[in-house]
């Protein structure tokens, strides 16, 4: 039987999204078999980022300070926000490599079942971006799901009255599919053919 040291770590790695109690169990093992090469340096790479890692005040995404890389860089389009569900979809964003604009992380999607409305979102901060800061061009790049598909249509209507450009991705993003699951040529080629929603540019 595992000791309640082993039984507790099992029991957090489960929760790691991807890890149930079986994998959990192999991976705990692996790293016990391998305490200088992994169990060490990962307990000290997780001290270290839930040490210095923040929220950018700008966008939401994660970097050591509070306004990340990505905002910080000048040579990225400021005109442009793409707005993502979560921190992983605008990683994969990046991947493609194909976007230069800037992101707003919105924390999620609209959901009546899960209990999720629009103030508990990032969806004011959305609006407030776009005031100060001259935005032309929103990318609603929310997943092709029902809960995205409605988070999409409401930010489109609170945006209607403004005077930029409202677009979505649209070819290669399956029904019911999401960003973090899709090859980088896929996300590249549905950047590159958004559909415009409302406005001009």
């Amino acid at each position: 039987m595992e000791s309640e040291y082993i039984k507790n770590l099992i029991k957090l790695m489960a929760k790691v999204p991807g890890l149930g109690p079986r994998s959990a169990r192999r991976s705990v093992l692996n790293l016990i078999k391998n305490p200088k090469k992994l169990m060490i340096p990962l307990a000290k790479s997780l001290i270290e980022v839930s040490e210095n890692i923040q929220l950018c005040t700008i966008c939401g995404n994660i970097d050591s300070d509070s306004i990340c890389g990505i905002c910080k860089d000048d040579e990225r389009d400021k005109s442009t926000i793409c707005v993502v569900e979560d921190i992983s979809d605008l990683w994969a964003l990046e991947r493609s490599n194909n976007y230069k604009g800037c992101y707003h992380i919105l924390g999620g999607v609209l959901s009546a079942i899960d209990g999720i409305n629009p103030e508990d979102l990032r969806i004011q901060e959305l609006l407030d971006n776009i005031k100060i800061n001259n935005i032309k061009e929103v990318i609603l790049a929310t997943s092709a799901t029902l809960a995205g598909q409605t988070t999409c249509f409401y930010i489109t209507d609170l945006l209607e009255d403004k005077d930029i450009t409202i677009s979505k991705l649209a070819q290669g993003i399956p029904m019911g599919g999401e960003l973090d699951y899709l090859d980088d040529g896929t996300i590249g080629a549905a950047l590159d053919s958004r559909k415009i929603l409302s406005g001009t540019k």
